[in-house]
């Protein structure tokens, strides 16, 4: 039996691309029962299975079927970096000519992997190598799971995977649908499990997308701030000049709500002379004073051809103090992978831009799909 998924002539599938609820109907449509949904999930994640005929708890013919309908192909890693600080960071190679890069950065107990959620990025933030990459095109949710999938490969047993950041390439909340469909996975039973607090979505702050969350996620959430003002803001992120930042605050409140006792993730990376005065971290206490959040300084890390220097330890030393004299918990994220440009902000893979369809995109408000 054909799917209308793949008929005649078309190209096959990629089981990549299907969250439960897509497979479940995939395997509708085969007129087979949805539990066959947790038997794909279970063999592709948990035991990294990508050939159909070791999926032995399938019958000989739905495998047949589905071998005729469908592969399972992850994004294929072309290079591999190590840091001295164990930082690992991955080249991708896309079908499309196009790389991207995802980075695992491990720590005492843990091991957090850093996903791009897009080839480039159109936002145009100051402090980023992405965003002077330019943008090409959104990833797919295969592209995106499949990150996490070729990582697990690439680590084996001995080394932990216990959280998942989308703070790669590209603007989340502007591939709404595939990274939901991703985070989806990576939080089911049957494929990573992971909890709700341990997949976290950074967004530069797309106020629409953000409430379109509610009631569709309860993933951890993270917000690129960068500074206490509009005017500075406008300036490091330009979507400010669209969604301005006591806007976007309101929306992750809301969002927050729903999410009893926790906090968002409030990034400030820290810029010499520009962003990291005293008076600068008081403005940021008075504007987050009523927003449950946590604040995460990041030291800025150098690119070719950019014009910002990170601020000097007196002065990131002197702006904590601020905020946790203020009560909110404040934490120093150390700079890991510098030597494999691994770090936050570093991420530039190869892009093919498109700067017809980046300015579209900032002209019309960065409609999330």
């Amino acid at each position: 039996m054909k799917s209308a998924l793949a008929p005649v002539n078309s190209e096959p599938v990629n089981l990549f691309d299907f969250d439960r609820k897509a497979l479940e109907a995939l395997f509708a449509e085969l007129g087979e029962k949805p539990f066959r949904a947790s038997q794909i999930i279970q063999w592709i994640y948990q035991h990294g299975i990508t050939d159909f005929d070791a999926m032995t708890n399938l019958s000989k013919t739905l495998r047949e079927q589905l071998r005729e309908i469908s592969h399972i192909t992850p994004p294929e890693i072309i290079f591999r970096q190590h840091s001295i600080d164990g930082t690992r960071k991955w080249l991708l190679q896309l079908d499309c000519g196009n790389r991207i890069e995802t980075v695992y950065i491990p720590e005492d107990g843990r091991g957090t992997l850093c996903v791009s959620s897009q080839v480039g990025c159109a936002l145009g933030c100051t402090f980023c190598s992405t965003a002077q990459q330019g943008f090409n095109r959104n990833l797919s949710v295969a592209e995106i799971i499949g990150q996490v999938w070729a990582a697990k490969k690439e680590l084996g047993e001995d080394k932990p995977l216990t959280n998942v950041v989308l703070m790669g390439m590209g603007e989340p909340l502007l591939n709404f649908n595939n990274v939901i469909a991703a985070t989806n996975l990576m939080m089911d039973d049957f494929a990573y499990s992971f909890s709700k607090r341990r997949v976290t979505l950074s967004t530069s702050g797309i106020t629409p997308a953000i409430e379109r969350l509610r009631g569709i996620t309860d993933m951890s959430l993270a917000l690129s701030l960068h500074a206490p003002d509009d005017e500075l803001r406008n300036e490091l992120v330009p979507v400010n000049r669209k969604y301005p930042v006591k806007e976007v605050l309101q929306a992750c409140k809301r969002y927050m709500s729903d999410l009893k006792g926790r906090k968002i993730t409030v990034e400030y990376v820290m810029l010499e002379g520009i962003n990291d005065s005293p008076a600068q971290a008081k403005a940021l206490c008075r504007l987050l004073g009523n927003v449950p959040a946590k604040i995460n300084l990041i030291p800025f890390n150098p690119f070719p051809n950019s014009d910002y220097h990170c601020s000097s330890t007196e002065s990131i030393d002197r702006f904590w103090e601020v905020l946790n004299k203020a009560g909110f918990i404040t934490t120093l994220r150390r700079s890991r992978g510098q030597d494999i440009d691994a770090a936050c902000g570093q991420l530039v893979g190869k892009v093919k831009d498109r700067p017809r369809r980046s300015r579209i995109a900032q002209e019309n408000g960065m409609v999330a799909q």
